[in-house]
C-alpha cells in the first residue's frame, strides 16, 4: 500500500507491494507526556494525526493496540493522578490494552476507575487477584478478548488477544493487593491461546505484553508460532523488531514518539510448524513534519492549561548537559544521576545514597540553558519521599549486586549514588558482579558488618521494590511520614541559590544549603564568578555595608517557596521582606544575571536570573562496569 504520511520511515520490513492486505493493526506503547518539549518529536495531537492517516486509508478496519503505561509517572498525572490520559487514549482509537506497572502506581482502585472511562478493554491474563475470585485477573481484568472485523474482501475475522506482563514489575509497585498470584507467562499465553482458536475459533492470536524484550524473546521461544502470531510489546522504551520462532516481536518506542503500522497477510497453506501470516512493519517517527490535529491540539491545551503557566516558570541553570535518557541511567553512571543524589545525602547529611535509576524519568538530555519548574517535576514524578536509613556494609554491597544484577537489561534498579563508588563486571553471574566498593572513604566487602553507614534513599527502595530487599528492616532515621520528595529537595535547592543571592533568609536556609553549596563548589558542580562568591559571603556572614539590607526568617515552608519563586522576578522581594536596594547591589546583579543569561542563551531582565548559580554535574567515576576490559 502506498504511504504518503508526512513522517519519516526509519525501520521498513516486507514488501510494500503485497496488494490489500488482510488485516490492519497500529501499535505503539508507554505514552507519559501529552505535550511534546519545544523543539522534541511526538506530542498527542501530532500522532492523533498520524493514526488518522492509516485509519483513513483503504482496506480493513484498522485495529489499534497498546502495550500499557500512560497513567503515571508524568507532570500532568502529579496533579490528575492519570485522569488526562483517558480522553487522549480513546481519542487515538485504541481497540485493547495490556495493563502496564505504572497504570497501578495510584492503586488499584484508580487504576479500575481510569480503565471503567475508557472505551476499550485492558487485559491482564497472568497476575490474578485471589481475593476477587479464583483466576479473576487484578483489578478485575480479563484475560483475553476476541476483536470482530472484516478482512479487505469483506469477509468476517476473528482476533484473539491476549494481555501478558512480567513477574519482575510486580516488585516496582508500592501498593498492591496482598493476595495476588503469579502464573507464568508462558503458560498463560499457551493456554490462552490454545483456548482462542478451539473455543473462539480466532484466525490470529496477537499477544500484547509488557514486559522486558528478553522475556518477550523468552516467550516467543517457550510458546512459538504455533499458538502465537505475533507479539506486540512495552515496558521497554526503545524500537525493536524481530522475528523469534515464527513470532513476530515488536516494540513501538515510547512517548507518543513513534509508532508501528503493520499489514498482515494470509499464507494461502501454511505448514503445520511455520507461521500463518506474513507482516508487513513499518516504524513511523513522530516528527515535527506531522502537523498537529487541531481538535485534539485544543483538547491538550485544556487539559494542561491549568498548570502550564506555572511548570514553565524558570527555576534554575545548567551550564552543561544532563543526560537522563534510560539508554543511559539505567546502566552506567550520569551527571544527572550524580547530581540528585549528591542532593540527596546533603541534604540530610547522610553518608551515603543510592537512587534506582528508574526514580529519574525525563529520558531526554536537558541541554544547557534554562532549568523549568516542569523540567523537576517531571523527571521526578514519583510520591514516594527521601528518607535516611542505617546500614551495615553488608546491606549496601547486597543492594548494589542487586541493581546491576539484570544487566544487560534497562530495567530501573541500576543504582546511582553519592558517598560510594564500585566496580562491577556486567558480565559475570548476577548476584557475584560487584567487584569492590567503597563507602565514606571505607572500603568494605560483601560481608562487612563491623561499621554502620547513615543512607538516603528512597521509601520505595527501603520496602524493598525493585528487589531491594536487603534494606528491608533496615533501621529508619528519618521515615516515610518525615520525608521530602526528591522533586521539592530540588525546588528548595535552586530556590536557595536565588535567595542566598539576594538576601539571607536565616538559618533555614544556611543549614540546609550554604554547607551544600560549598561542598558543590569545592567538586566543581557549581560555576560560581568571584563576585557572587564574595557576595554570598557578605550575606552568610551577616555583614551590613552602609545602606544594605538582609532579613533574617526561622524557616520556609513549601508554600512560602512556592510564592518565594512566583515573586522571584521583582527585584524588591515580597511586602514587608526587603527594605531597600542600593544602586551598587542593582548593577551588580545586574551583571551576574547577564553573565547568566548569555551563557544560558536566554533573553532575560534583571530579576529573573539574578544571582543564579548554574549547576555543572559531572561523570567523576563513581560507577565502573569492567566487563570487557583486559
Amino acid at each position: 500500500m502506498a504511504d504518503a504520511a508526512p513522517s519519516s520511515i526509519t525501520y521498513d520490513f516486507g514488501a510494500a507491494s503485497r496488494g490489500s492486505p488482510d488485516l490492519r493493526f497500529l501499535h505503539y506503547n508507554d505514552v507519559y507526556h501529552i505535550e511534546s518539549a519545544p523543539g522534541q518529536p511526538g506530542g498527542a495531537a501530532r500522532f492523533v494525526t498520524l493514526t488518522n492517516h492509516y485509519r483513513s486509508q483503504p482496506g480493513p478496519r484498522l485495529l489499534t493496540f497498546f502495550s500499557g503505561d500512560a497513567f503515571n509517572p508524568s507532570i500532568e498525572s502529579s496533579i490528575t493522578k492519570g485522569r488526562h490520559m483517558v480522553p487522549i487514549l480513546n481519542e487515538i482509537g485504541t481497540d485493547v490494552a495490556c495493563l502496564g506497572n505504572h497504570d497501578l502506581d495510584f492503586g488499584v482502585d484508580q487504576a479500575k476507575y481510569l480503565i471503567e472511562k475508557c472505551t476499550f478493554p485492558w487485559l491482564c491474563a497472568n497476575v490474578e487477584d485471589r481475593s476477587l475470585g479464583e483466576g479473576v485477573g487484578i483489578a478485575g481484568l480479563k484475560k483475553s478478548v476476541v476483536l470482530e472485523t472484516e478482512d479487505g474482501e469483506g469477509r468476517k475475522v476473528k482476533v484473539g488477544v491476549v494481555g501478558i506482563v512480567e513477574r519482575e514489575w510486580l516488585d516496582t509497585i508500592n501498593t498492591l493487593p496482598p493476595d495476588l498470584k503469579y502464573v507464568s507467562a508462558s503458560e498463560m499465553a499457551r493456554r490462552e491461546a490454545r483456548r482462542l482458536k478451539k473455543e473462539e475459533k480466532v484466525e490470529i492470536v496477537v499477544v500484547v505484553s509488557h514486559q522486558r524484550e528478553p522475556n518477550d524473546v523468552k516467550l516467543a521461544t517457550n510458546v512459538g508460532g504455533e499458538y502465537i502470531d505475533i507479539i506486540l510489546g512495552g515496558h521497554d522504551h526503545h524500537y525493536a523488531h524481530q522475528i523469534i520462532n515464527n513470532v513476530h516481536v515488536i516494540r513501538s518506542g515510547c512517548d507518543f514518539k513513534q509508532l508501528s503500522y503493520i499489514e498482515c497477510f494470509r499464507i494461502p497453506s501454511p505448514s503445520p510448524e511455520g507461521p500463518r501470516w506474513n507482516f508487513f512493519i513499518l516504524r513511523r517517527d513522530i516528527t515535527a513534519a506531522v502537523p498537529e490535529d487541531p481538535r485534539i491540539k485544543t483538547l491538550v491545551a485544556s487539559l494542561t492549561s491549568n498548570i502550564t503557566t506555572k511548570l514553565s516558570k524558570p527555576i534554575g541553570y545548567t551550564s552543561t548537559p544532563l543526560d537522563s535518557r534510560f539508554s543511559v541511567i539505567r546502566r552506567a553512571e550520569s551527571n544527572l544521576g550524580n547530581f540528585v543524589c549528591d542532593l540527596m545525602r546533603f541534604y540530610y547529611s547522610a553518608d551515603c545514597t543510592i537512587m534506582a535509576g528508574g526514580t529519574i524519568r525525563g529520558d531526554t538530555i536537558y541541554p544547557p540553558g534554562v532549568i523549568q519548574l516542569g523540567d523537576i517535576i517531571s523527571c521526578f514524578p514519583f510520591e514516594d519521599p527521601v528518607v535516611v536509613v542505617r546500614v551495615t556494609g553488608k546491606v549496601i554491597w547486597a543492594a548494589l549486586e542487586n541493581g546491576v544484577s539484570k544487566l544487560p537489561a534497562l530495567e530501573g534498579r541500576f543504582p546511582h549514588v553519592s558517598g560510594i563508588s564500585y566496580t562491577f563486571n556486567s558480565t559475570l553471574p548476577s548476584g557475584s558482579r560487584i567487584l569492590s566498593t567503597t563507602v565514606a572513604g571505607t572500603p568494605i566487602t560483601r560481608d562487612s558488618t563491623d561499621k554502620t553507614f547513615t543512607m538516603a534513599t528512597r521509601a520505595y527502595m527501603v520496602k524493598g521494590k525493585d528487589g531491594f530487599t536487603s534494606l528491608l528492616g533496615a533501621e529508619e532515621l528519618v521515615d516515610e511520614e518525615n520525608g521530602v520528595l526528591i522533586s521539592m529537595i530540588l525546588r528548595q535547592y535552586f530556590l536557595s541559590l536565588k535567595v542566598l543571592g539576594k538576601w539571607s533568609r536565616g538559618g533555614w536556609f544556611r543549614t540546609y544549603f550554604s554547607d551544600l553549596r560549598k561542598k558543590m563548589e569545592q567538586n566543581g558542580e557549581l560555576v560560581v564568578t568571584e563576585k557572587t562568591r564574595e557576595h554570598v559571603e557578605v550575606q552568610e556572614e551577616g555583614v551590613r555595608d552602609e545602606g544594605e539590607w538582609q532579613v533574617d526568617s526561622p524557616g520556609v515552608s513549601e508554600d512560602e517557596a512556592d510564592v518565594d519563586a512566583d515573586n522571584e522576578g521583582d527585584a524588591g522581594g515580597t511586602e514587608g521582606e526587603l527594605t531597600r536596594v542600593t544602586t551598587k547591589e542593582m548593577m551588580l546583579a545586574k551583571r551576574i544575571g547577564n553573565k547568566w543569561a548569555k551563557k544560558a542563551g536566554v533573553e532575560t531582565s534583571l530579576g529573573e536570573v539574578d544571582w543564579t548559580m548554574c549547576v555543572n554535574p559531572k561523570v567523576e567515576g563513581r560507577i565502573r562496569d569492567v566487563a570487557g576490559e583486559v
